[in-house]
């Protein structure tokens, strides 16, 4: 069904522990949870039967999904995978583009020649053309240079942080991406903060990082008024 959730087949040497649990990880994260269209409900019945197992283990595998923020279950309705509201968004995006900054900057810094080239090297294998006609894919390279810059960094702590927005981070990146030509402007703008970060300019790379991702922010605040509404929608019947 068009807008639910997509399981890939379960062997039955792995029906228990942590592979169930990065199964059900792996869909959500695969899951456009940011349009307003796609069916957030989670049934352990529907799941067990999809998968050909027990609904115990999946039972097992929600409750640490819930423990990881990635599901709320909500009284007498059901398990719903964790959208988050348009002010949280705007929120998360904020923390991201402050933590990814300062990444930014220590990359100049920390950061060896060779792993910088690693950038640039993941900097080519899009042109504006190309990453237009293939979105889906320019998507996936966006988000993997997004968190080579956090690598790079050679901050612990400051990753950790990061990983902990990643999988809606990741959400709204990803349904972002197609609208209004955000993937030419992100090739521009991925160029311009390699550019600085190999002339080891903490001051422009941190600033380039900064105002790429409060794109972002300001784009999803200014244009995505449905899910706006069913945010609103949703609060007023609870």
């Amino acid at each position: 069904m068009a807008g639910s959730i997509a399981l890939k087949p379960v062997d039955a040497n792995f029906l228990l522990g942590d592979h169930i649990y990065g199964v059900l990880r792996e869909a959500i994260m695969c899951m456009d949870i940011y349009d307003p269209a796609t069916d957030l409900r989670l049934d352990e019945r529907a799941l067990a039967e999809q998968l050909g197992i027990s609904r115990t283990p999946i039972r097992e595998a929600l409750v640490r999904l819930e423990q990881d923020g990635f599901v709320v279950v909500q009284a007498r309705k059901g398990v719903f995978v964790l959208r988050k509201s348009i002010e949280e968004i705007a929120e998360m995006i904020t923390v991201w583009a402050a933590l990814e900054s300062m990444a930014a900057r220590l990359v100049t810094e920390r950061a060896t020649d060779g792993e910088i080239a690693s950038l640039r090297e993941m900097g080519k294998q899009f042109s504006r053309t190309k990453a237009s006609a293939r979105i889906e894919e320019y998507s996936e390279a966006n988000i993997e240079f997004h968190q080579r810059i956090l690598e790079l960094s050679r901050c612990t702590m400051l990753k950790s942080i990061a990983d902990g927005l990643f999988l809606h981070m990741r959400a709204v990146r990803r349904h972002a991406m197609p609208e209004n030509n955000r993937t030419e402007r992100s090739v521009v703008d991925h160029m311009h903060i390699i550019e600085a970060i190999e002339s080891r300019d903490a001051d422009l790379a941190s600033r380039l990082v900064r105002e790429h991702t409060m794109r972002l922010h300001d784009h999803v605040i200014e244009t995505w008024t449905e899910l706006s509404a069913a945010t609103d929608q949703k609060s007023a019947a609870s």
